[in-house]
Parts: structure tokens; C-alpha cells; sequence
């Protein structure tokens, strides 16, 4: 079974950072693309940020472009996700998706397997 944990939420102020970590396991992962996710209350969940284990093109969206880096470690089947200069605005439970194919897709039908979601809160 693939199974997605995510962890190193927390709580920060305005202007700090956070590194959020998605550990998969159950599956060689070569031939998928992650996401994470991010829903506040009364939202629905957005995409955020992409990244296939066989490539290095990653992508955001436009309100946490040059704020926040995704990245993997294969060897961990790790993918994190680098949070600077955070926002009010950027406080969500943020999830770690998982979907079978190369190419990252933006919505959130398209992602077969996700975790429990960790919890981001930014004050100011």
C-alpha cells in the first residue's frame, strides 16, 4: 500500500520559514509526480507546488512563487517543501499527494494517494 506521511508543521510568525517533509513508501516511485496540497477552513484545497521523482522541473502557483522550493531526496523517497518569508495568508493544513504519471497536474482529482495533512500557522 502507498502511504504518505507529512510532517514539520508547526507555528510561526510572519517573515519565518518552515521545512515540511513528505515521506512515501509502499512503491517504487520513478514513474510519479507529487504535490502539496494546502486547504483553510472554508476553502477548497489548492495546489501549491509539484515535482516528479524522474525529473527536476518543478512548479508553484503564483501566490508562493519565489517563496517557497520544492524539492527530493530519492534516496529517502522524501519530498519537501522549503516555506520562507511566510504569510498570514499561507495558514493551511498542507498535504502531500501522489499520482501515477511523469507529468505534475495542478488539480486535485488527478492525485491518486494522500496523507493526513500537517498543520501550518502563520501569525502577525
Amino acid at each position: 500500500q502507498v502511504q504518505l506521511v507529512e510532517s514539520g508543521g508547526g507555528s510561526v510568525q510572519a517573515g519565518g520559514s518552515l521545512r515540511l517533509s513528505c515521506a512515501a513508501s509502499g512503491r517504487t516511485f520513478n514513474t510519479y509526480s507529487m504535490g502539496w496540497f494546502r486547504q483553510a477552513p472554508g476553502k477548497e484545497r489548492e495546489f501549491v507546488a509539484g515535482i516528479s521523482w524522474s525529473r527536476s522541473n518543478t512548479y508553484y502557483s503564483d501566490s508562493v512563487k519565489g517563496r517557497f522550493t520544492i524539492s527530493r531526496e530519492n534516496a529517502k523517497n522524501t519530498v519537501y517543501l522549503q516555506m520562507n518569508s511566510l504569510r498570514p495568508e499561507d495558514t493551511a493544513a498542507y498535504y502531500c499527494a501522489a499520482r501515477n504519471s511523469i507529468v505534475v497536474v495542478t488539480t486535485t482529482t488527478q492525485y491518486d494517494y494522500w496523507g493526513r495533512g500537517t498543520q501550518v500557522t502563520v501569525s502577525s
